[in-house]
């Protein structure tokens, strides 16, 4: 395949695990909304699972219901069937404080950070405001700990009193990453995080996934619509289509000899690249993944 970094064997039992999600929605019928309502199926009976350290991606075009997925896994939606289970406690009709508790462990870095993030709020506030809600203290105070993530975010920490209209696209995500950190989870799940920023942007948010990965052992479930994205990330691909998982796999194995006529036709839209520029990429990877060298990103990112 043309790809990413080695994809890396799962180890030990799923962090997060669904089993037969379904998902309906009522819609307007035929003959107006006074007439009966019909039901739309977004999800169909399906199963994935994230281990730690590992990323499985959640790939389909637009409509395919790959978001309301994540939603059911993350629980902000509740599901019509399936369950979703958590370092294998069943979690699907919990509430209150023990959602609380789950939500610690799973968080959510949306699509887009603007409209994610609150334009009132300085970036100290938002990023504190998981720990406030859940009623937790916040380590060494909030001006400290807010100055701490966004050094781990790649974020100047002299910012943290600004709002997120004096940041661009690729700062503002980086923040949203940082609340998402916040509460120390073991799962992030990604819905569609970097389709909303330029490709440069890309590149090095997801150079910050990777290495927030590597220093901490998180799992990502990481929706996305571009293959090309994915490689870059993905351990395991699951492609939807129509809300049913229609193939799923190793990442080398599937972007290699897909089987599914959905998925072919996915890959076909992935732009080639020249073999000489993915064998330098492969080798600065390799350089990467042995401790050789670092990624470098970029303190402020610009648009």
């Amino acid at each position: 395949m043309t790809g990413g970094t080695t994809a890396r064997e799962p180890a030990g039992e799923p962090l997060l695990r669904a089993s037969g999600l379904v998902k309906e929605f009522r819609v307007p019928g035929r003959g107006g909304p006074l007439r009966r309502r019909d039901v739309l199926r977004a999800v169909d009976d399906v199963d994935l699972e994230v281990r730690a350290g590992e990323t499985l991606a959640l790939v389909g075009e637009s409509g395919s219901g790959k978001s309301t997925t994540a939603r059911l896994a993350a629980r902000l939606l509740d599901p019509t069937a399936g369950t979703v289970t958590w370092e294998g406690a069943d979690v699907t009709r919990l509430t209150g404080s023990a959602l609380h508790h789950f939500r610690s462990g799973v968080q959510v870095v949306f699509q887009d950070p603007f409209s994610s993030l609150n334009p009132r709020h300085t970036v100290e506030r938002i990023v504190t405001a998981p720990l406030l809600y859940q009623r937790r203290p916040i380590p060494g105070g909030a001006r400290a700990f807010t100055r701490g993530l966004m050094e781990r975010v790649g974020l100047n920490p002299d910012h943290s009193t600004r709002h997120p209209a004096q940041f661009s696209g690729g700062q503002a995500q980086r923040i949203g990453i940082a609340r998402a950190l916040a509460v120390g989870p073991r799962v992030v799940v990604c819905d569609e995080a970097v389709s909303a920023l330029d490709v440069s942007v890309q590149a090095r948010v997801i150079n910050l996934l990777r290495r927030l990965q590597r220093e901490e052992g998180l799992g990502y479930l990481f929706i996305a619509h571009d293959l090309a994205v994915v490689r870059q990330i993905a351990d395991r691909v699951a492609v939807l289509h129509h809300g049913r998982v229609v193939e799923s796999g190793d990442r080398d194995t599937l972007f290699a000899a897909p089987r599914h006529e959905y998925t072919r036709t996915l890959l076909a839209a992935v732009p080639r690249i020249r073999p000489e520029w993915e064998a330098a990429r492969r080798a600065r990877a390799a350089e990467r993944a042995t401790g050789a060298g670092r990624e470098t990103e970029p303190t402020e990112d610009t648009r």
